[in-house]
């Protein structure tokens, strides 16, 4: 049997609100051959399992579905809306974790699942968790005990994401409302390897400021950042992967909000370089089109960038 592998598209959750309809989180993803070719119109068996605390840890649900890919590739399913194996996917307390989703694929439509893969849920399973804890709120006005909101224009640029701190202190991140640059390599220093400092998937400024910290360093895509003074702030940093992540999933939101803003633009359809090393010669990109096909490029070459800051 040919090795196929997956590209992960998008995780969207929606709470629903129906009297007595379960809560679903909605997944897409692209369905390839390893020599690029998409599995196009064929009923495929996918098993799902959430994951709680690690990569590896206790499926708290687990459930299988036969969905039909289309024409691109592309498979669309609701994750709680399956045959259950395991749990119950209406119990899961989204604000008490860490959560991972874990898809398991047969390209034939059985039970032999020889495609896995493995990804963290990071802001999206608070929209699942309002009626137990604070969440997210998206909309035009603040909610949920919050004052800011997703998609709001504020700290110059639009607000991705919210949470709040064991003291009950509000804190969010905010992408810019342009690009810095369409055609920027991550560094001039693209052969040698930082480490650890470099290498976190969440933070975004420790990652940056390893970045230009390095000796010989004189141009990257976190200097652009760390030096840009957009929407009078002084404190832009490149996103980390994770950070990348979390603006896919309020994209729909922030897109909104940018076409309202006179000056703005788009993140477009293409690759954004996150601050996140990945080897001597790569680092973490984010592909603003199919979602988080996150993986790593060679450092040298050019792709854009967009800022972030947290307040």
């Amino acid at each position: 049997m040919k090795k196929l592998y997956t590209i992960l598209v998008a995780l969207l959750m929606t709470a629903t609100t129906f009297a007595q309809a379960p809560e679903k989180m909605s997944y897409q993803a692209v369905v390839r051959v390893v020599s690029g070719a998409l599995v196009s119109e064929q009923v495929i068996g996918m098993k799902i399992s959430i994951l709680q605390t690690t990569a590896t840890g206790t499926a708290v649900y687990v459930e299988t579905q036969m969905p039909t890919t289309n024409v691109n590739g592309l498979v669309t399913l609701e994750i709680g809306s399956g045959t259950a194996v395991s749990g119950d996917f209406t119990t899961i307390d989204w604000a008490n974790d860490t959560y991972f989703i874990k898809t398991e694929i047969d390209p034939t439509g059985g039970t032999s699942y020889n495609i896995t893969g493995t990804s963290q849920l990071l802001s999206v399973p608070y929209a699942l968790h309002a009626k137990t804890a604070e969440s997210l709120v998206g909309g035009g006005s603040g909610g949920g005990g919050f004052t800011h909101y997703i998609g709001e224009e504020f700290g110059g640029g639009v607000v991705f994401h919210l949470w709040k701190d064991a003291s009950g202190v509000e804190h969010g991140l905010i992408v810019d409302k342009t690009d810095l640059s369409t055609s920027q390599v991550w560094s001039n220093i693209d052969a040698t390897l930082i480490g650890a400092s470099a290498q976190s998937s969440w933070d975004g400024l420790s990652n940056s400021n390893a970045i230009v910290g390095q000796a010989g360093h004189t141009s990257s895509a976190s200097a652009l950042c760390l030096n840009s003074t957009n929407g009078g702030q002084s404190d832009w940093y490149l996103p980390s992967v994770q950070e990348l992540n979390m603006l896919w999933n309020n994209y729909y939101t922030v897109a909104r909000s940018l076409t309202q803003i006179s000056g703005a633009t788009q993140l477009q359809p293409t690759f954004y370089w996150s601050s996140t090393e990945y080897g001597t010669s790569a680092a973490g990109y984010f592909f603003f089109d199919y979602g988080p096909a996150s993986s790593s490029l060679n450092k040298g070459t050019t792709y854009y960038v967009r800022a972030v800051r947290a307040f």
